[in-house]
């Protein structure tokens, strides 16, 4: 059985398009044209993956993501956007989107972003012991690798898959500092495609949930002109 994936987008045209090609390689689709249908299937059918398109009658894509994201923080959410302003796209990171694609794309930058984000998944579970063999103990915060968790003074802490990806390499390669680029192809694993801005929106929702006071953060430091580290 196939990976399942929800497209909402009120463009038949985009919508018949996106399921033939992902057809072909081999996921299942399930399609909504507007946000108040597409928000519906997307708490009730448990998607793989979900391209939400942002221009949406009735309720518009951030709203969407919005309120899924208030009860479902694990599912990957790839924004479809015609709109070019970077404040959207930012936008629709900071809410809760993994990634966003601009139109008009080509479809070997869409299976290739659906792919990485799909390979992904997050599970919760109880506290590991911090001397299990499958939790990264650094401090305050543990990170279980086997249940793709993370805790603060034991308390669970609600990361995206992007934000728990991201925390788990700078930690698993503490003191060394990578640039945008690469954490960009090593833990986006976009060698080709993708934006920068995707890494500080990222770097700042994952400061928000993890650091005591962002402006002086503990964890995730940024060395000036080079990129970002996770602090011995």
């Amino acid at each position: 059985m196939g990976k399942n994936i929800l497209i909402i987008d009120d463009e038949q045209n985009i919508v018949d398009i996106l399921s033939f090609n992902l057809a072909r390689e081999g996921y299942d689709t399930i399609c909504a044209n507007d946000g108040r249908e597409g928000l519906s299937m997307a708490l009730s059918s448990n998607p793989d993956l979900i391209l939400l398109d942002i221009m949406l009658p009735y309720m518009d894509g951030f709203e969407v993501c919005r309120e899924f994201r208030k009860v479902n923080n694990h599912t990957p959410i790839i924004m479809l956007t015609a709109r070019e302003e970077e404040e959207d796209k930012i936008f629709g990171l900071e809410i809760g989107a993994d990634d966003y694609i601009s139109k008009p794309f080509s479809i070997r930058e869409l299976i290739a972003r659906v792919k990485t984000n799909i390979r992904r998944g997050a599970a919760t579970g109880p506290a590991p012991r911090p001397d299990s063999p499958n939790a990264l103990n650094l401090g305050c915060i543990l990170i279980d690798t086997d249940k793709r968790s993370v805790y603060k003074n034991g308390v669970p802490i609600d990361l995206t898959m992007r934000e728990y990806e991201l925390l788990l390499f700078l930690a698993s390669n503490a003191g060394t500092v990578f640039s945008r680029e690469e954490l960009l192809e090593k833990v986006w694993n976009y060698k080709y495609f993708g934006d920068i801005r995707a890494v500080d929106v990222a770097v700042k929702r994952l400061r928000e949930k993890v650091e005591t006071n962002t402006a002086e953060p503990e964890y995730i430091l940024t060395r000036r002109g080079a990129g970002y580290f996770f602090n011995k």
